[in-house]
């Protein structure tokens, strides 16, 4: 007789973005690691309202909240407690940002904060990315386990394929909500310019142009919204702090960039600064091939702190140096390899920079592994063993299994 799988139901919160990492390559692993035992749905947009639906499942799990609604999220948990049925609630993010995030409003206008806290209390269980995060949760559900966030190693865009060049490239992988974390980096790469000019490039990878601005109209009073203009755009701010406001590019290349025509890339391999636009969630991670030196400056407040380490491993799997804040996710797996003083650490796996020294150890860590390409070498081969099999989705799968089958038998 064959033995009943379990079945469990996924709900994504989206399609392109944080469920690849909390919900959709976590739940498909699991499936391939273990077709024998376990039966997963990825479902987007289930009958709410269909009580046998739910009950057709072993286990249910979502992120941040069950349906397009809260009031609908209430009403699943609710039944799902009643019931019995394991019911898990992912998150990665803090509820509320601090103001400078270019969502902060938007979260306190609609309440969405509020909202998000009273579904970690509903849920049956919580599942984040670090124990400083826990530690926030346990405040309002003490049922709360890690997760990391996990890579497959074989998934193509995290096999390192990088393009070859005879200068260290510095280079910045990420979203549009981080101007206050790059502008740490105000004025490093001019210094940099005038003391190592030639010998670096400066890499900017996600550039996107689009979205959209509201404006309230004057004669309405009602807001409406346009299109953004590339000057109103983060990702101009960002070229900005990477060029230095363009003064580390020549007349001929600064045109062509505010110029805003959309390519792949814009620059070669020998101009100072290259452009690399934004790629869809499947492939983004491969523009990782396009620098050496990966850096991550983070402001220091409560929603950088309980942020995951997604940044450290997708550089370590690439084998990348990384340059980090000495703050929050950074402190998880990274030892610096200067210690105070100078001395050397030979177990560090990266260069780590103390907030109160923001003004002078960016430029002095870019500048060392600039003036040292083996270093680069060396950093990017120990964040790899630092990261990998740890945060492989194999490992974390095999984790994520054992829980699973705890909560099931439990239910």
């Amino acid at each position: 007789m064959e033995k009943k799988k379990f079945k469990v139901c996924v709900l994504p919160s989206d399609r392109t973005g944080v469920s690849k990492f909390r919900s959709i390559d976590p739940h498909l692993y699991l499936q391939k690691m273990y077709p024998e035992e376990f039966w997963v749905d990825i479902i987007y947009d289930p009958d709410y309202n269909n009580d046998e639906f739910w009950k057709g499942y072993d286990l249910i799990h979502y992120h941040r909240q069950i349906g397009p609604n809260h009031e609908m999220s209430k009403m699943v948990a609710r039944k799902l407690t009643k019931w019995g049925i394991p019911h898990i609630m992912d998150i990665d993010d803090h509820w509320l940002p601090g103001v400078e995030h270019p969502a902060y409003m938007m979260i306190k206008k609609n309440g969405i904060d509020k909202q998000i806290v009273e579904n970690l209390k509903l849920a049956g269980h919580v599942t984040t990315t670090t124990e400083e995060f826990v530690n926030e949760i346990k405040k309002l559900n003490p049922n709360v386990s890690i997760y990391p966030n996990a890579i497959d190693h074989e998934e193509k865009q995290y096999v390192p394929n990088p393009t070859k060049s005879d200068k260290v490239r510095v280079g910045w992988l990420g979203g549009s909500s981080h101007i206050k974390d790059l502008e740490i980096l105000n004025g490093v790469f001019g210094r940099l310019n005038s003391d190592r000019r030639g010998k670096f490039q400066t890499v900017l990878c996600g550039y996107d142009l689009r979205g959209t601005m509201t404006e309230m109209d004057r004669e309405t009073g009602k807001e409406k919204n346009r299109p953004i203009l590339p000057h109103e755009s983060v990702w101009y701010k960002y070229e900005q702090i990477f060029t230095d406001n363009y003064n580390t590019v020549d007349g001929d290349y600064k045109k062509e960039l505010l110029d805003f025509k959309k390519k792949k890339v814009s620059g070669d391999l020998n101009s100072s600064y290259r452009r690399v636009w934004t790629k869809p969630i499947t492939t983004y991670a491969s523009s990782y091939n396009f620098f050496d030196v990966s850096i991550a400056p983070l402001k220091e407040h409560t929603f950088n702190r309980v942020k995951s380490q997604l940044k450290v491993i997708e550089a370590g799997f690439h084998k990348k140096a990384l340059i980090v804040q000495n703050f929050g996710p950074y402190t998880i797996d990274c030892v610096n390899a200067f210690e105070k003083g100078g001395g050397i650490n030979p177990e560090g796996n990266c260069l780590m920079v103390d907030t109160v020294k923001n003004h002078k150890d960016w430029y002095k860590h870019i500048k060392r592994l600039i003036d040292n390409p083996e270093l680069v070498k060396d950093l990017g081969q120990k964040l790899y063993d630092t990261v990998y099999p740890k945060y492989a989705l194999k490992t974390v799968t095999e984790t994520r299994v054992e829980f699973y089958r705890e909560l099931i038998k439990k239910s």
